[in-house]
């Protein structure tokens, strides 16, 4: 089992505050439930502060992530885990046209619902799977889809929580 039970509250929220896109705030809510059993527990605690936080911190959460494959928000900077997990599917070297088309429909994704389209990359496949999941979600509606953004924003955690601890 890892230390985390044992870091300071400091500590606990440098290391796993990378977990949600610019939201340490989530991390620091559930290093007060310590101590966890395990890096499930973890995980489970951390989603319950999701869980608890109520829709319009919620949304924030969701607005707080990068749009995928978005030119600016590469040249602004993206964190270094967006970044990782961006790259880890090509989503870094893209063609002009296939950049036109993500731009195109982050747009009409952001415009439908109010935040930008999130997907745990890392378990998507690769650029047409990503653009079909963006194309087929446009079509949900605004409660679905805001549903499915915290579920994938589940999955990303639990993922990075894995990277982080090394499990």
């Amino acid at each position: 089992m890892s230390d985390f039970n044992q870091l300071t509250r400091k500590a606990f929220i440098e290391r796993f505050g990378l977990l949600f896109e610019h939201s340490p705030w989530i991390v620091a809510q559930a290093e007060t439930m310590r101590p966890f059993k395990d890096l499930a527990a973890l995980h489970a605690g951390l989603m319950k502060v999701v869980a608890h936080a109520g829709p319009e911190a919620q949304l924030a959460l969701l607005r707080a992530h990068p749009k995928l494959a978005d030119k600016a928000q590469v040249k602004a900077g993206l964190t270094k885990e967006s970044a990782s997990e961006q790259a880890s599917v090509g989503l870094n070297a893209l063609t002009e046209a296939e950049f036109a088309r993500f731009h195109e429909l982050n747009t009409a994704y952001e415009a439908r619902f109010g935040f930008p389209f999130i997907l745990c990359v890392r378990l998507a496949g690769g650029k047409a799977d990503i653009l079909a999941a963006m194309e087929s979600r446009l079509g949900n509606d605004p409660q679905t889809e805001f549903s499915t953004a915290l579920a994938e924003v589940d999955k990303i955690v639990w993922l990075r929580l894995k990277d982080v601890e090394g499990a």
